[in-house]
Order: C-alpha cells, then structure tokens, then sequence
C-alpha cells in the first residue's frame, strides 16, 4: 500500500508516529512523510485522487496539518482518523457539546472569550478548569479556585510554539474532585486499553504508570466516544469523580503509551482502515436523539463490545506488495529521522482535560 503521513514540528522525533512509520516500510509499504511546519507543499499537486491510499496525521490543535488533511478528504482519499472526527474533538468546545448532547458523562461547560467573563458562573461551581478551545499539551490551562482569582497571570508559553493557543474562546468546566489518579483509555481500532497515571493537576501524588483492567463501565464510555465522534485512533482521559466516571478530554491519535507492542497494533490498523475505510466516512456527526446508547455507527463497536480485529502479527501475512502504480508524489520528502538509541525518554506532558 501508499501511505501518506502529515507529521507536525512537535512529533518530529517522538516514537508515536515516527515508529509506527519504520514498521510499515518494514513490512513493504510505501510511506510518503510530508512536514507542514518546516517544508514547501505544492498541495494542487500533492493532493489528488489516486496518489495514496490513505493519509494520516499526527498534529496538534490549530496546527496546518488538519487543513492538509481536509483537503486530501475533499478530493475522495481515506484519512486516518477520518477528517470530521479529527475537527470535532480538535475544538474542545465543540467536543463538549457533541459529547454532552449524546449523553456522555461530560461536566458542564462554559465558553467565554475573555477569562474575567466567568465571573458571572455561580461561585459554587468553583474551582474551574479554564482552558483555551483550542489548546493542546496542557499548555494554559489553569485550575482557578475563586471568581478573583481568574485574572491571575497564566503560566507562560511561547506563543509560536506548536499546541499552543491562539488567543480564542476559553472554556471553564467545574474541577472534578478525583484521588489525583488519571484513567487514560486508548482504542486501537476498536479495542481498548487503559492506563492509570498521575494527574498533572496533583503532581506530588505519586503513582507509577501502567496498564490497568478495564471496567464494563469505562469500556462502554470508551468504545461510545468512538461512537459519536467516528473515531478509529483515539485517546480519553477519563476521572472517577465522587458521582462516578467522568470524560474530560478526547485525543485523536495519541501517545499510546502503556499499550503492548503499540508501533505494531496501531500500524496493523492503519493499514486495515486505509483497505477498508474509517468509522466516520458516510456521515457526519449524530444529532441529539439520533444515536441511541449502544448504538453503533459505520465501522465502529457496538458500546461497550470493541470491535474483533486481526491479531497483529509481527508482519501482516496478507499485507500487499506496494503499488508500483500509484504517481510519483510532485514533492520531495524529507526523510524520517533514524530511531535513537534506546535511552530513558523524558515524560511528554500529558494533555489536561476539561473537569479537572
């Protein structure tokens, strides 16, 4: 097969997808990787029917990659997580409204686009997680405790840095008390994994990061996202508030970490949905009464019973020659950075959801 993967500054040496990129060159497909951040992209010729079998992309909120993206859909190619679930998950907002509105556990939440606005939210709603709409990797987000405390400086960040906002709407959701211990799920394709590690709101709680059992409830709430959202790739940060599970942030293709032989699980369902297409191709997002719980839309798990898919093997036994047909791309190709030696990698910051 042809891939085409649209990877941002930020991951241009993270494992998560430069790994997943080796192991399909590995097993005999052609991989085209293009960088928005730092090359020129002839994108009227780039993009166009027939050139690849499926683009993926790894980036951040606002960055360029999702327009790339968007427009590779436009011209009829599969994107890998489809291109709508990607912009509805992007835009914490808009997520917060989708998610609540299909009856998943979601906090309450506010959008304003000056944080003094939130003055106005009864004071016993606080604490507030505010966040920006558009921000990724936890950058300035901030748990404010009083309504006077909202004009208190934001930590600072570099504002040309990837994932950093872009000066839009905010939102504030109320702080979920929670153990300081945060539930990622991950879904591969339809089958879960969850991993229990510290929250970045209370980071002298120590707890080591591993791989946990997953809960009939957590796996239902899990797989449903994927549901609403038409999503194949994705991560859900979920807490165990007082009231119980409570989803405050949804990532496509995330880290993975924790999941075993994660380069080669997700690069076997990159390879399945570039044949067989994604979960939200055919269809946009349901509306409130349209989906019902448990119900499943194209290509996803019925709630709570993830999807089958193929064992993964160390190479696919029946994963096709590459195409010796398919175009030479009218662009050059930077090639991927090698692997580094094995050497212990610092802890990326992890993304805060709303809620907490």
């Amino acid at each position: 097969m042809r891939l085409c993967f649209l990877v941002e500054e930020q991951y241009r040496h993270d494992g998560m997808p430069l790994d997943v990129i080796r192991q399909l060159g590995a097993w005999g497909h052609q991989v085209d990787v293009l960088w928005p951040g730092r090359s020129l992209i002839p994108i009227s010729e780039a993009i166009r029917a027939g050139s690849h079998d499926a683009w993926v992309l790894k980036t951040v909120s606002g960055g360029p990659g999702l327009t790339l993206l968007e427009a590779a859909a436009s011209v009829g190619l599969t994107t890998v997580n489809d291109v709508r679930a990607i912009r509805g998950v992007r835009d914490k907002a808009l997520a917060a409204v989708i998610a609540r509105s299909s009856g998943l556990p979601v906090p309450v939440t506010y959008a304003a686009a000056r944080p003094q606005e939130f003055a106005e939210i009864p004071e016993a709603e606080f604490p507030l997680v505010v966040k920006p709409a558009d921000g990724s990797s936890g950058r300035a987000v901030r748990l404010v405790a009083t309504p006077d405390r909202l004009l208190d400086p934001v930590e600072p960040y570099d504002a040309g840095a990837p994932g950093a906002p872009g000066g839009g709407l905010l939102i504030a959701q109320p702080y979920v008390p929670n153990s300081g211990t945060d539930l990622k799920v991950y879904s591969v394709a339809g089958q879960l994994y969850a991993t229990e590690r510290c929250s970045p709101l209370h980071p002298a709680h120590a707890v080591r990061e591993r791989q946990v059992p997953l809960t009939p409830e957590i796996a239902r709430i899990a797989a449903e996202i994927g549901t609403v959202f038409g999503l194949d790739l994705y991560g859900v940060d979920i807490l165990l508030g007082p009231d119980g599970p409570v989803v405050v942030d949804i990532n496509d293709f995330p880290s993975f970490r924790q999941v075993p032989d994660a380069v080669a699980r997700v690069s076997a369902a990159v390879l399945e949905l570039a044949r067989n297409g994604t979960a939200g191709q055919g269809g946009g997002f349901p509306t409130a009464g349209s989906l019902t719980a448990g119900q499943a839309t194209t290509g996803q798990p019925t709630a709570g019973q993830p999807r089958a898919t193929p064992a993964t093997p160390a190479a696919p036994a029946t994963a096709p020659a590459p195409s010796t047909q398919a175009p030479t791309p009218p662009f050059t190709v930077p090639p991927v950075p090698p692997a580094p030696p094995a050497a212990p990698r610092p802890r990326p910051a992890a993304s805060i959801g709303g809620g907490r």
